[in-house]
């Protein structure tokens, strides 16, 4: 296969791998490291260092849609990025002193676990925002809101940030480690930690990695593990394919998205495994 078509291919996955994460909250990079490495056999931290990128670019592509509609949380957001941005310059760092079966195998732990903590179902009924405890940190920054459900607006209050942010810091931090956006350690952070609706979970997960994702990528754009040529197709890719996950949110049932969830994180987890253990 010439370099053109290789990168030809690799933007069309790219665009499908970019739908999903868009949807998911995960951003592509998810699906993108296993992607370039397991099937095109890149080496891993150049497959990171494209990834990142793709991040930031399909963040950017879905961000104002899921704002406009009223998905995404930008208090929530806003508040939580400290921690992320701070752990995204230590994972960073961190990188460049790990082996590359250590960093495949940290990416399906940590999507493994990512898996199971979502397997902890909790009902998302219209009346949910009545059990959340009290959250005094929550209260001050006004970090509630509310969602669109049926016809109308679902309010939903926001408990335990403090617990989230901590989680957040990791989250960063297996951001700037593994080039993933760490949507999937995010997302169950919202849903299960601070009780967020899973849609707004997802949506509020899309904005975030953009900027975690920018603040890793400037480690390894001065690090030299960022080709231009293959983070440009994996971008292009990326952002067509945010667009369309995007317009895909407020169409897909909340069980049907969890269940999708669940599914990718352990197939790629198993793959990644598997490859790192070898």
């Amino acid at each position: 296969m010439s370099p053109l078509v290789e990168l030809a291919v690799i933007t069309a996955v790219c665009v499908a791998s970019g739908a999903l994460g868009s949807l998911l909250g995960l951003g592509g990079g998810t699906f993108i490291v296993p992607i370039l490495t397991l099937a095109f056999g890149l080496d891993v931290r150049l497959a990171i260092g494209a990834s990142l990128i793709s991040v930031v670019a399909g963040s950017a592509a879905a961000s104002p849609r899921y704002l406009d509609e009223g998905f995404a949380n930008l208090r929530v957001a806003v508040t939580l990025e400290v921690a992320t941005v701070t752990g995204a310059v230590v994972g960073a760092l961190l990188a460049g002193h790990l082996g590359t079966h250590v960093l495949f195998t940290v990416f399906g732990v940590v999507l493994a676990f990512s898996a199971i903590q979502m397997l902890r179902t909790r009902s998302d009924h219209s009346d949910a925002a009545l059990a959340v405890p009290g959250d005094r940190i929550a209260d001050l920054l006004t970090l509630h809101g509310s969602v669109a459900d049926g016809g109308g607006r679902r309010a939903y209050r926001v408990t335990r940030t403090a617990t989230g942010l901590t989680m957040m810091t990791a989250a960063g931090t297996v951001s700037g480690l593994l080039g993933i956006g760490s949507g999937a350690m995010k997302v169950p952070a919202m849903d299960l930690a601070m009780r967020l609706p899973l849609k707004v979970s997802t949506a509020t997960s899309n904005l975030m990695i953009g900027v975690t994702g920018a603040a890793s990528a400037v480690v390894y754009l001065q690090r030299g593990d960022v080709v231009p040529a293959l983070a440009g197709a994996v971008a292009i890719g990326t952002v067509l394919g945010a667009r369309i996950g995007a317009r895909l949110l407020s169409m897909v049932p909340v069980a049907t998205l969890r269940m999708i969830f669940l599914v990718v994180l352990l197939v790629i987890s198993v793959q990644m495994l598997l490859r790192g253990l070898a």
